[in-house]
């Protein structure tokens, strides 16, 4: 047996997916800021010592070589904030003294370029230093010329930024919580607009839900709307099938009381005849409601199978009308859905199938198809058709004669309700071979 576990919250589940999320970004952003901190560090410097190294071989070749004629020491170190070294087969300066124990080996290698030095262990000498490294020869006399920078303090400096980054970076992630939690609270808004809406729903101050929801949850308040328009729209189809119902039977079942309470009249042939009708138009009045009872109307998530649904029913007419033809028209295939109740969509076709049935001569044609906005439905017989001046009446729910009488009547009033609730149309015309066509059109968005 599952646990019964409570369901978490919007805002919960937001905050538990957003917060961590944040908080790993900014954390890969530190880390992306420290490794491209140092880089871009490195090339600095690199490019500051290149270009003092070019300055210094500048000074030297200027001099002729004559390394004691420059002006090295404090000059050199106030204006490069470099250790410096220049050698020649004569004379070896290095600035500061105390960078010697590094410098010195660096002017025996024969390694041009950038040099790392780590780990010299030498007394008041940095223990990492990066130096760069350049051998010219002028007149023939080979000149080495080193400069170097401590990155001891560079990567003391660049500590201090990095820790500053971080600072920030918390300061970020807190800020970015507080503009999660305010944006959840804005977003879940209409939420709490809604929840109040159907509380003053559920007490009956307001009849629909009139929220200003954003466009995620419009779909919601039309399809509550729509909910509430059909319960809406089932009670006064009952309360009219109840008052239809009083109305048609009262008559008859006064009438039938009143002979069988008149001892002094015998029950002869014409007055069994005549009971026998008036319950026949009760017993015909009752199923017609009951079968507009049946009706669902549009439903969220129904849908039907047309051709398979119109398959079944053309061979079960055909065993019924054995001496005609029916046929089925159409280019859909037998796993397309309609956005229609199942039961509905048997009305409609069963309806129509059993007229043009019971009036055609020997065919009866069904054409099913489709557009972009419109599912079709299309029956048509060889019979004898409809007079035009009754075309437009045809299925009329007042005309309670031809309801209740064989062939175009109560079927095509069913029809035409059924329609109407779908929001659909339908057409009475003549079919080209001389009977009834109908023409039934339903919105395939209800």
């Amino acid at each position: 047996m599952m646990p019964n576990t409570k369901p978490l919250s919007v805002r919960t589940t937001l905050l538990t997916l957003l917060l961590p999320s944040g908080i790993v970004l900014m954390a890969l952003a530190w880390v992306v800021h420290g490794l491209l901190l140092d880089r871009m560090s490195r090339d600095f410097v690199e490019g500051r010592l290149h270009d003092e190294v070019a300055f210094l071989e500048l000074q030297v070749r200027q001099s002729g070589g004559q390394l004691d004629a420059l002006q090295t020491g404090d000059y050199f170190e106030e204006v490069f904030h470099h250790a410096f070294a220049l050698h020649s087969p004569a004379i070896t300066t290095i600035s500061p003294e105390s960078w010697r124990p590094l410098l010195e080996p660096l002017l025996e290698t024969e390694q041009q370029g950038s040099i790392r030095v780590q780990g010299s262990g030498a007394a008041g000498a940095p223990s990492d230093i990066l130096a760069y490294r350049r051998q010219i020869t002028i007149d023939g006399v080979p000149y080495v010329i080193i400069v170097s920078e401590d990155m001891d303090a560079l990567r003391s400096s660049q500590a201090e930024l990095h820790a500053w980054t971080a600072i920030v970076s918390i300061l970020l992630i807190l800020l970015l919580v507080a503009a999660i939690w305010v944006g959840i609270a804005l977003a879940l808004r209409p939420v709490a607009s809604l929840q109040s809406a159907l509380t003053q729903l559920q007490g009956g101050t307001i009849s629909r839900i009139d929220v200003r929801a954003p466009e995620e949850f419009r779909p919601l308040v039309n399809q509550l709307n729509q909910l509430l328009d059909s319960l809406d729209q089932r009670l006064e189809r009952s309360r009219d099938a109840l008052a239809n119902l009083s109305h048609s039977v009262k008559t008859p079942i006064a009438a039938v009381r009143q002979i069988l309470e008149d001892d002094s009249r015998p029950l002869d042939t014409a007055l069994r005849d005549e009971m026998a009708r008036r319950l026949g138009d009760i017993d015909k009045q009752l199923e017609t409601e009951m079968r507009r009872s049946r009706f669902a109307g549009p439903q969220v998530g129904k849908s039907a199978l047309p051709v398979k649904q119109a398959r079944d029913l053309l061979w079960m007419l055909g065993r019924l009308y054995p001496e005609k033809s029916f046929e089925l028209t159409t280019d859909l295939t037998d796993e397309h859905r309609w956005p229609i109740e199942e039961h509905d969509l048997n009305e409609v076709f069963g309806n129509l199938l059993d007229n043009a049935g019971k009036w055609a001569t020997q065919s009866i044609e069904l054409s099913l198809g489709e557009s972009a906005n419109t599912v079709r439905m299309v029956v048509t017989d060889d019979g004898p058709g409809v007079a035009a001046e009754n075309l437009d009446h045809l299925g009329s729910r007042g005309l309670r004669l031809d309801e209740q009488t064989p062939g175009h009547g109560l079927g095509l009033a069913i029809v035409r309700d059924i329609v109407q609730r779908y929001g659909g149309r339908i057409n009475f015309s003549d079919g080209a071979k001389g009977g009834l066509r109908v023409e039934v059109d339903l919105p395939r968005k209800s």
